[in-house]
């Protein structure tokens, strides 16, 4: 491991970007271990120092990973190796402007482009997280101040205008994800189109933060009984019991807790998270602090995609106006931290963000012990996403059941957005509350729950979507992810972009998943050759046996799940 620098000072430009963050750098010793430690307990500020850096230059030369280093007491190696773990940075040079392309499910099945095709210069990008307006991109030009826009519906032609220096105009209103906007019987989306979501007066006159008021006279024992009797399970996939998760923290003794908002949704298909912060970013932080409250965290992160944008400022400009009312930060001993990804699917594992919040490898951890023993920075950690934790004041003010959920629809129907449907719901039902299917297209599959979900065929369409019944199915509604897909798709082409997203976003920590994935798709990419089908069907089951049963973490356990039920019940890969 390289222990010392290079001795070459960083460009102007670098210094001034690592300084916004950590300071004028402060003379010391040569054996200043006192010094040295202090700078290394300011390792935490490493990936907003990156992203500083990224921003202003739009790459990480050598002697900018060197300076941070220095700053923070590290190892020039340790930088780069974090440096190197997200897509969005990289060591090798790169124009200001910078063009990333979505080259995933929902992007190659509305006509996109794919990784054979980009124009010069464009990067491949994984799910942006745009998929009701799918084919998409995402447009970075670095600078001070730094611009970043996403655009939708983009065809390979305006792929090209955007790769010669074309900037995107504005987006499409936060609301226009959300075509129940405006319905009475919304729950999680009963504010978006109705009120501006910046306007804090307006949410305090909607009973913004009147659920807080209710949570402190409850006490934080009767906020997780609350909790307990709505049923309420996590969101993000696990289905885990939010009450439970409370109150194993509530009641550990080691002191500070921390309280972490996974709003990091990498799972393909997936908008929910960034369609509720854009239109409704004040529930979120009233929802963060009833959690804090009734598990005693003494501070909040909120890791949001580094994809996200306006989502981002959206948050950035909410949290303003609540420290400047006094309903966080200051005398209210809470307050909230923004933390921004930067390209990374396997940071959305609840021990992963905590590696990734701390400055390290966003590498998932060993569990036990568990994140309610031994989470960030070494202390009992609440963890719930962005969904789960929109529940929270309607379960206290109205008593409300969480029979309901948000489904992210995209694909080959009328009105892609995120719906809000209750249990009970047919698939059938939910397609045609999109307005059906598009014009000339038929129910080919549906993927759900991402890639990391199953896909079902159109003799499926009467699943009814609860957690029980689609589990007596063998099925997950995982992340919420229903991606429709019809006749023109290619499912082939598809199973070998799953293939390739797990075996890019695998972390490499453990063997099973960091050769498992890379086995998986060359089996796939054999078959697709015209190779001995049927014994590379044979193996790539064991494969996703091996990488299911061993791997440490769930994007190895679950890397073979769409792959698999292609196979069994699209016919896929014969």
């Amino acid at each position: 491991m390289d222990v010392t620098t290079r001795g070459i000072p960083p460009t102007l430009e670098e210094q001034l970007a690592i300084e916004s963050v950590l300071g004028p750098a402060v003379d010391r010793g040569e054996h200043d271990a006192v010094g040295g430690h202090a700078l290394r307990s300011k390792r935490h500020l490493l990936l907003p120092t990156l992203h500083a850096v990224n921003d202003r230059v739009g790459w990480l030369s050598q002697e900018a990973i060197d300076h941070i280093a220095e700053r923070l007491d590290l190892g020039p190696a340790e930088v780069y190796g974090v440096a190197t773990f997200y897509s969005l940075f990289s060591p090798a040079e790169r124009p200001k402007h910078q063009v990333h392309a979505c080259v995933d499910l929902a992007c190659r099945s509305a006509g996109g482009l794919t990784d054979d095709d980009l124009p010069d210069g464009v990067h491949a990008s994984p799910c942006l997280g745009m998929c009701e307006r799918a084919p998409s991109a995402f447009v970075i030009e670095a600078g001070s101040p730094l611009r970043q826009a996403v655009a939708g519906h983009v065809t390979p032609v305006d792929v090209q205008r955007l790769a010669d220096g074309a900037f995107p105009g504005p987006e499409a209103h936060a609301a226009a994800a959300v075509p129940q906007a405006g319905g009475d019987d919304l729950v999680l989306l009963h504010r978006v189109g109705r009120i501006d979501p910046l306007d804090l007066d307006a949410f305090l006159d909607d009973r913004g933060f009147e659920a807080l008021r209710l949570a402190r006279e409850l006490g934080p024992e009767g906020v997780i009984a609350a909790v307990a009797e709505s049923e309420l399970v996590g969101r993000g996939g696990a289905g885990f019991p939010t009450a439970r998760k409370w109150e194993a923290v509530r009641t550990q003794e080691a002191a500070p807790h921390y309280l972490v908002c996974n709003a990091d949704e990498s799972e393909p298909g997936t908008f929910k998270d960034r369609t509720l912060i854009e239109n409704d970013p004040f529930t979120l932080i009233e929802s963060l602090c009833i959690a804090a409250y009734a598990t005693g965290c003494d501070h909040g992160y909120i890791y949001i995609r580094g994809e996200y944008p306006r989502a981002r400022l959206t948050l950035e400009a909410a949290l303003d106006a609540c420290r400047e009312r006094g309903l966080i930060g200051g005398d209210t001993g809470f307050d909230l931290t923004l933390v921004r990804g930067a390209g990374a699917y396997i940071c959305g594992e609840e021990t992963a963000i905590f590696n990734s919040i701390e400055g390290h490898r966003g590498e998932p951890r060993n569990k036990p012990p568990f994140p309610f023993q031994v989470g960030l920075f070494g202390k009992p950690t609440v963890v719930n996403n962005v969904e789960t934790l929109m529940n929270i004041p309607y379960v206290l003010l109205d008593g409300h059941a969480t029979e309901h959920r948000l489904f992210c629809l995209s694909g080959a129907v009328q009105r892609p957005g995120v719906y809000e449907v209750p249990y009970g719901e047919t698939l059938a039902e939910l397609i045609e509350l999109a307005g059906g299917m598009r014009e000339g297209s038929e129910v080919r599959a549906v993927l759900l729950g991402g890639a990391a979900g199953n896909f079902v065929g159109p003799d499926d369409l009467d699943l009814v979507l609860s957690p029980d019944d689609v589990r007596a199915a063998g099925l997950s509604l995982g992340s919420g992810v229903v991606m429709v897909i019809d006749q023109h798709a290619d499912i082939d082409d598809l199973v070998r972009r799953i293939a390739a997203f797990f075996r890019d976003e695998s972390c490499g920590q453990c063997v099973p998943c960091r050769v498992g994935t890379v086995r998986q798709e060359e089996a796939i990419e054999r078959m697709l050759a015209g190779g001995d089908r049927e014994l590379d069907r044979e193996l790539l089951h064991e494969i996703g046996v091996a990488m299911r049963d061993a791997s440490i973490c769930g994007l190895g356990q679950t890397a073979y799940n769409a792959i698999e039920s292609a196979v069994v019940r699209l016919g896929a890969l014969r």
